[in-house]
């Protein structure tokens, strides 16, 4: 009977343990999801504004043509219309993570997925960042 009880002792002190190993492993994986954000969130900010030099851009294409003759305004146009729609892309990527993103899950998939999501998410937000000191260059 003792050994009964050892045993039954045994395997529910193992089961706890592995569920505080989960608990921890989710927390961690949504730590580093949240971290991610916050790094990447304040870039949203910028990106508003670059959107709003873009159609100053786009709105005074012909007076800047008259400043910079060589300045293909087709070109630019395309440019600059597909950077704004790049801009778009990920805040709206970033506005629909927040909304859906739940913390509190303790499903370990869960956070890995949505882990998985927000480092995509900041490849795209470089990937951003990166075509706007290309595009925006011969503007300023």
């Amino acid at each position: 009977m003792k050994n009964l009880a050892f045993i039954a002792l045994g395997i529910s002190m193992i089961s706890v343990s592995c569920q505080n190993n989960q608990e921890t492993q989710n927390q961690k994986l949504g730590a580093e999801a949240i971290r991610i954000h916050d790094e990447i969130m304040p870039q949203i900010s910028t990106f508003d504004k670059t959107t709003v030099k873009i159609d100053s851009i786009l709105a005074h294409l012909a007076d800047i043509k008259t400043l910079k003759a060589d300045l293909d305004t087709t070109a630019a146009r395309v440019e600059l219309t597909s950077l704004k729609d790049s801009i778009e892309a990920a805040t709206d990527n970033m506005m629909t993570w927040m909304k859906d993103y739940d913390a509190t899950s303790t499903d370990e998939t869960y956070q890995q997925k949505e882990l998985d999501k927000i480092t995509i998410m900041q490849k795209q937000f470089e990937s951003v960042n990166g075509q706007i000191n290309k595009s925006l260059t011969p503007f300023n």
